[in-house]
């Protein structure tokens, strides 16, 4: 959604002005001189109220993949505002440049990422289809013990039941239910 435009004035300096529902801004952009590539292009001022400039935010030069078409991408930052404001400015055949405003996209959920997936061609791993908890070695005797996991010697048992510690030398026994 376009929420501005900036135009190059006769001093040559980029001017624009942005505006949504919660922010109306006068904006310029000032040339980064920098010998490093992933310096931005322009860094982004904002006139404040005291008719002051304050730099708000930076724009990088980036290409489209599909035409090669270069165009700035940033973000605008304030401690007034709730949350940046993504900004890309497109040039346009004029000289001057369309802003318009993204929401970032969210990060894909780490947990399913790292799910295995169905179709991965591996076989499941051992346990996979107890119920949580069971085989776990949780001072149940038998089978954590021979899957290398061992008996727990710390004081409190996830389950929240005291255990007592165990000793060198000695294996700790399970009791047997009474039928």
């Amino acid at each position: 959604m376009n929420i501005g435009t900036i135009k190059q004035n006769d001093a040559g300096i980029y001017v624009g002005k942005i505006a949504t529902l919660t922010i109306a801004m006068t904006l310029a952009l000032r040339e980064v001189h920098s010998a490093n590539p992933k310096a931005p292009k322009f860094e982004v001022l904002a006139l404040s109220t005291a008719r002051a400039w304050v730099q708000v935010g930076a724009l990088f030069e980036l290409f489209s993949n599909g035409t090669g078409e270069a165009f700035l991408n940033g973000k605008i930052e304030d401690p007034s505002f709730a949350a940046p404001l993504y900004i890309s400015a497109f040039r346009q055949d004029d000289g001057s440049y369309n802003v318009v405003w993204s929401r970032p996209t969210r990060r894909r959920d780490l947990a399913s990422e790292m799910a295995p997936k169905a179709d991965d061609g591996l076989p499941p791993l051992p346990g996979a289809d107890e119920t949580a908890g069971a085989g776990m070695g949780a001072g149940t005797g038998g089978e954590g013990a021979e899957a290398g996991l061992g008996q727990s010697s710390s004081e409190h048992d996830f389950g929240g039941e005291v255990q007592e510690p165990a000793r060198r030398g000695r294996r700790q026994r399970t009791p047997e239910p009474v039928e």
